[in-house]
């Protein structure tokens, strides 16, 4: 009896020995149940469209984006004031409305005005009589029939009227007025303002019966022909950059349109952010692109030839870039990547510590088909 008590025992410890081994039995293919690690069999691979295969060498077209402004360099912006206070007359623009050079903007008018008429005049009637008394004095003078006094005294009233002639002419160009035309007949109370510059309005500050000074602004003009992009750089990029560079700009509201740029000028100096600004003529005006608007711009590097793979090969997931790598074509791996840029069809993958990428088998299609496998596995654990 104790016989068979000891053989049930053993049988006993046999049977649990082989159920612990039967369970321990998935460990041989423990990666099987890494959470980045998606198995899949023959059919699975062919109906999912799985391609795999190795990065390649290919030639990028590197790019930057930077963002910016529509900007006016400061000899194209224009303050029109007039140099004489004043009321307003009459103002014949609006905000947007395109003036030629030359060409009357407002009227302004005041009593001064025909006061500093009045005055040249005067002091030109007053220089006739000096000139001639100059001649007297200088003939009386040489004949001895007066002292000497009264001809200098005569001569320094005559050069102290031509400075105040010569100081009105000034004053009555300033306001459009050509002295060598002034006559009594034609003393005004108003005068014109000009358009200094061919452009376009961008402010009205004034309305009609207003008084204004000289240091007050009229109107804000813009000559459209140098208007440029202000790109801004971060300090990183900006020895990139340099004169002769092309690229292009879009704003928000018509991404699809591009406008060609060529950079002109690369600031210095760097804002309190790190960055910097890059300068880009235009290479196509468009007037309808207005000041200040804002602005997404690419440029292209130089190529270069480096490791890239299809982008396909590349997935997004949570914010970030992955590939699925492989070394038996059937267990595929969830690998981080960092990429570059993108160019027909092809997108690089930056190096990574431990990881040469051009042995490095992956999938090179259907990666997404992964990433959905990855997920139901995940769910169904």
């Amino acid at each position: 009896m104790k016989k068979y008590f000891v053989y049930i025992v053993f049988s006993l410890c046999l049977s649990g020995l082989g159920c612990k081994a039967k369970k321990q039995a998935p460990a041989e293919n423990e990666s099987a149940t890494e959470p980045d690690v998606v198995t899949l069999n023959d059919a699975q691979i062919k109906n999912s469209g799985i391609v795999v295969g190795y990065p390649e060498m290919k030639n990028i077209q590197a790019t930057i984006r930077v963002s910016g402004t529509v900007d006016v360099p400061p000899t194209n912006m224009v303050s029109v004031s007039f140099p004489m206070g004043g009321y307003v007359k009459s103002i014949h623009l609006l905000p947007g409305m395109e003036v030629k050079k030359g060409e009357i903007i407002a009227t302004m008018e005041d009593q001064s005005y025909v006061q500093m008429q009045q005055d040249y005049l005067t002091a030109k009637a007053q220089q006739t009589y000096l000139v001639n008394d100059l001649k007297r004095q200088q003939l009386l003078s040489d004949a001895d029939a007066a002292s000497k006094k009264n001809f200098q005294l005569v001569q320094s009233q005559y050069e102290t009227q031509n400075i105040l002639l010569r100081s009105l002419e000034e004053k009555l160009k300033v306001i459009h007025i050509d002295a060598r035309k002034l006559r009594a007949d034609n003393i005004t109370i108003d005068r014109p303002v000009y358009a200094p510059i061919t452009g376009y309005v961008t402010q009205v500050n004034v309305n009609i019966g207003q008084y204004v000074t000289p240091s007050e602004v009229l109107f804000s003009l813009i000559n459209p022909d140098d208007i440029h992009a202000a790109m801004t750089v971060f300090e990183k990029d900006l020895p990139t950059f340099k004169a002769g560079m092309e690229g292009y700009v879009f704003t928000n509201n018509d991404t699809a349109k591009r406008y060609p740029v060529k950079v002109i000028l690369v600031t210095k100096n760097l804002d309190s952010t790190g960055k910097g600004l890059v300068h880009c003529h235009f290479e196509k005006e468009d007037f309808r692109i207005a000041p200040g608007t804002f602005l997404n711009g690419v440029f292209e590097l130089s190529a270069a030839n480096i490791v890239a793979v299809p982008d396909d090969a590349v997935v997004r997931y949570f914010g970030k870039n992955y590939v699925f790598t492989t070394q038996d074509g059937k267990q595929f791996k969830m690998e981080e990547v960092a990429i570059g840029d993108s160019n027909d069809g092809f997108t690089a993958l930056l190096p990574k510590k431990n990881i040469d990428w051009k042995q490095t088998k992956l999938a090179v299609e259907g990666a997404y088909s992964l990433i959905g496998a990855l997920k139901n596995r995940m769910e169904e654990d």
